[in-house]
């Protein structure tokens, strides 16, 4: 599973949390957000504006 920052406030959407205050449940991939997704945090940024980031070891 996959992490993605927005570029313009640093939120982080987490496949494996999800976001159940925005109605996506644990487990919800990325792919699975519909491609007018916008960042909960700032509203500003769309989907394809954020940021895979990698999992550190």
């Amino acid at each position: 599973m996959s992490k993605y920052k927005c570029p313009g406030c640093g939120y982080i959407y987490d496949e494996r949390e999800g976001n159940r205050k925005e109605g996506y449940p644990p487990n919800t991939l990325w792919s699975a957000l519909p491609n007018d997704w916008i960042c909960p945090d700032c509203a500003v940024r769309e989907k394809s504006d954020f940021i895979e980031v990698s999992e550190k070891s």
